[in-house]
């Protein structure tokens, strides 16, 4: 689809440092100091701000039924499915079948008008919805309710005849056999206890297998935004854990990641990488949301230092975890609310495209004018970012903002080399495809 106008959010980005991308140069944005590989960027961080009485709210609007968002020329974005209830993230299942958990945050006293502007707190659907496309023309001609009455659902992982689910709660594992419609909830068993909700969105919980289905990694992210609540309450917190498939031997693979969400193993090298979101109320341009490969033991700041050796003041002083924390691979801007990544493993986009990294930003609310809204390129070699982040998918903002459609949130591969996003804001999940390779 070309692009033939500049998305609104990325005028408004001071803070996104992006080369023009691949096929498109309409969407190119001003420098900035926000995004690019992390050593440069944590040497060019500016000094803290009291950014506390900020926020500037997304109003959600809809999509009309002629938009979509927007992509590089050569693409195509569709509507895959319409009229979920915030569909939150997804799971591709052996078979092809699409599981798509649709839960939202629980409001809290005084929301009532978050609630209504932003769709982000409410009555949550607690439920996961099957899509199933047998005929492969990109429109799922099956759609089932596959389970319900879960407490807050996110994650999802098939390993074999086992069906992983996590929740705000726990980690649960159920049977399940190919092609089956429903979950047999009643034959579930929880596995895995875990510390519920959190900070704003932080009730996210997602499971992902080793590719070897040896281990289970789990996410989840911190129960304050800068541990203004003690840190008693933040154990097994802010971190991502290690499990076996049946929930033993349980430990923490990695910590100080404020608010991880996404995870996907790097096709080259096997390791894992991350999306984190970080902290608020420390100035417009502080801290920048970041992907990164996570190492086995490692620390990354939370909530003591972050983005390398910078001391939060804010919290009761560790200098002994100060001087471990560790610099973030790739920095996608400050408060861009970095929700998933994945790595382009198919064959139908152009080369540029194969190996790389999408990174779908769910968008701010501590800044003074928006950043995120949209979804990012990395292009990788050898396992490691190689060049500047580019833009991919915009059009999620409505004017001058702060009107949105919609708000991108996970995004995934199918087997044909399409792509799909969780818009949750916008109740839809968007299909894009390189149109050059559709009949």
């Amino acid at each position: 689809m070309p692009m033939s106008t500049r998305s609104p959010v990325l005028a408004g980005l001071c803070a996104l440092c992006l080369a023009a991308p691949l096929a498109h140069a309409d969407t190119a944005t001003p420098p900035g100091s926000g995004v690019g590989p992390g050593p440069e960027v944590a040497a060019r961080l500016p000094a803290p701000a009291d950014n506390a009485d900020t926020e500037v709210r997304a109003q959600v609007v809809g999509w009309p039924a002629d938009r979509a968002p927007l992509a590089p020329e050569g693409f195509r974005v569709t509507r895959y499915a319409e009229g979920l209830d915030y569909p939150r993230w997804m799971h591709v299942l052996d078979n092809g079948d699409v599981l798509v958990a649709e839960a939202r945050s629980n409001p809290r006293r005084g929301q009532r008008e978050v609630l209504n502007a932003a769709r982000s707190h409410g009555p949550s659907a607690n439920r996961i919805t099957l899509l199933r496309d047998a005929d492969g023309d990109g429109v799922p001609e099956v759609r089932k309710v596959f389970a319900v009455g879960l407490n807050q659902p996110f994650g999802m992982q098939q390993l074999g005849d086992r069906l992983y689910v996590a929740t705000t709660d726990g980690v649960w594992r159920f049977p399940y056999a190919d092609g089956e419609t429903r979950l047999r909830q009643d034959e579930g068993e929880k596995i895995l206890d875990l510390p519920a909700g959190g900070y704003n969105n932080h009730w996210t919980r997602n499971v992902v297998a080793r590719p070897d289905g040896r281990k289970l990694y789990v996410t989840v992210g911190s129960a304050s935004n800068n541990g203004e609540y003690g840190l008693d309450v933040e154990r097994r917190r802010a971190a991502i854990l290690e499990i076996d498939p049946d929930g033993g031997n349980e430990r923490i693979f990695a910590s100080g990641l404020r608010n991880p969400n996404g995870i996907d193993f790097e096709p080259a090298t096997g390791a894992l990488w991350t999306s984190v979101n970080e902290r608020d109320l420390i100035g417009d341009e502080l801290v920048p949301d970041y992907i990164t490969r996570v190492q086995d033991g490692g620390f990354y700041g939370w909530p003591y230092a972050y983005f390398g050796p910078n001391v939060d003041s804010r919290v009761p002083p560790r200098p002994d975890l100060v001087a471990r924390t560790l610099v973030p691979d790739f920095a996608v801007g400050a408060h861009t609310s970095a929700m998933s990544l994945h790595f382009y493993r198919g064959s139908k986009f152009p080369e540029a495209y194969r190996g790389g990294a999408f990174v779908a930003l769910h968008g701010s609310w501590n800044r003074s004018t928006f950043s995120g809204y949209q979804v990012l390129f990395v292009p990788f070699q050898d396992g490691r970012p190689s060049g500047q982040a580019q833009t991919f998918l915009t059009g999620f903002v409505r004017g001058d903002g702060p009107q949105v459609h919609g708000r991108p949130t996970h995004i995934l591969g199918l087997a044909d080399g399409s792509l799909l996003l969780t818009d949750d804001a916008g109740d839809t999940i968007w299909r894009i495809a390189y149109a050059g390779d559709e009949a």
